[in-house]
């Protein structure tokens, strides 16, 4: 495998110079090159009057189109045939491909190696805002050329290792849904005739300011939307804390982001969270552990009525404008079975959580063998160019 020949890349790609005069009343696809060896897809479907060039390149599926200007971002790939017969303006050259050379599938994972991306940046130049691909660069670059078979094979190994993947992210999507409803299921059950009772009764509202010091600093706490969890932001310095006041995080909080609390910025602070600090934007309500927990109240207002009622609860518009009222929190009413029926469901969450994490890791661990197997299959290609793997 150390011994194919060295060719230029112009020996098995040829320049595209299909040119079509844009019809105003024509409804045409339009392509873009995702970065970091992502593809090619769908950028939209517009009316030839809205595009203002008089002229675009049609491009074929099976044809090889790169950006000029994002080449060294990795932002290229083979034309699918759902865009055949797409345009695209002159700052995306395409290239039929010699399939008698160069099995286009093949250059499509060569091409997704960081070797290829560095390739593509050694036939760019420009300034720092200007870099564009230089055409006849690129194509001077020298790669060894496998032979068809030998392209075949590795074709076939990686795209089985693909399409393992994609079958098992679809498990994992479905494993996912199936698991959140049956918690919803078991959820609905233990607060079937269970009371209601307010929030503030339960789990009240607790502030723990913190004195800034200009030369201080301090690690923030952010929550995402949508139930997913707490993130750590960048050290805040004092300086930049300025006159914003600041309230520690102490784990086992059920918080929340009162801007966008309405789309379930909700958690439980963790471990980790613990000692983080959150503007007056981050409320923490400490759950009485003889009647409630963190984790049942975060499961509720993450449910259909949670949701409604936190929703209800920060009156405004869209977006910054609908902000979480402090005392309309206080005042949700939220279930409260018995406290064992709770401790139950937690522990059902748990496991559920743990279900669904082990088969991300798995789906995860899984994903990572194609870098693997790029580095293994074009490793002689690395070496024939004189790089380090």
């Amino acid at each position: 495998m150390s011994h194919w020949p060295i060719v230029q890349i112009g020996e098995f790609l040829r320049k595209n110079e299909e040119w079509v005069v844009i019809d105003p009343e024509q409804t045409y696809k339009q392509v873009t090159a995702r970065l970091w060896g992502k593809g090619l897809t769908l950028r939209c479907e517009c009316q030839g009057s809205e595009i203002a060039a008089s002229r675009q390149l049609r491009v074929h599926a099976g044809q090889f189109l790169v950006s000029r200007i994002d080449a060294r971002n990795g932002a290229f790939g083979i034309v699918p045939d759902k865009l055949d017969g797409a345009v695209v303006s002159q700052d995306f050259p395409s290239f039929s491909v010699d399939k008698t050379q160069m099995v286009p599938k093949f250059l499509e994972w060569m091409s997704r190696t960081d070797w290829f991306v560095d390739l593509c940046k050694r036939a760019s130049e420009g300034s720092t805002n200007r870099v564009r691909l230089k055409e006849d660069r690129f194509l001077a670059q020298p790669i060894p050329l496998f032979s068809i078979a030998e392209q075949q094979r590795i074709v076939a190994q990686l795209d089985g290792v693909a399409k393992q993947i994609e079958h098992r992210q679809r498990a994992v999507v479905g494993i996912g849904a199936e698991l959140s409803a049956m918690l919803q299921g078991a959820f609905e059950r233990i607060i079937y005739d269970a009371p209601r009772v307010r929030m503030v009764d339960v789990a009240p509202l607790v502030r723990r300011p913190i004195e800034v010091d200009l030369e201080g600093r301090y690690p923030e706490i952010g929550i995402r939307s949508f139930g997913k969890g707490t993130f750590h932001k960048p050290l805040l310095s004092g300086v930049d804390v300025g006159t914003k006041r600041l309230f520690e995080i102490h784990e086992n909080d059920l918080i929340f982001n009162i801007v966008f609390a309405w789309e379930g910025a909700v958690a439980v602070a963790v471990a980790e969270d613990h000692g983080r600090v959150g503007s007056h934007r981050f409320l923490a309500c400490v759950p009485d552990k003889h009647r409630t927990t963190a984790q049942f109240l975060r499961h509720y207002f993450l449910s259909p009525d949670g949701l409604k009622q936190l929703g209800e609860a920060s009156p405004g518009g869209a977006g910054r404008n609908r902000t979480l009222g402090l005392k309309a929190l206080e005042a949700i009413m939220v279930p409260c079975p018995s406290l064992d029926a709770q401790h139950w469901f937690d522990r059902l969450q748990a496991k559920a959580r743990a279900a669904r994490e082990a088969q991300v890791d798995a789906s995860a661990g899984l994903a990572s063998l194609i870098p693997a197997l790029l580095d293994q299959e074009f490793a002689c290609t690395m070496q024939a160019l004189g790089h380090k793997g």
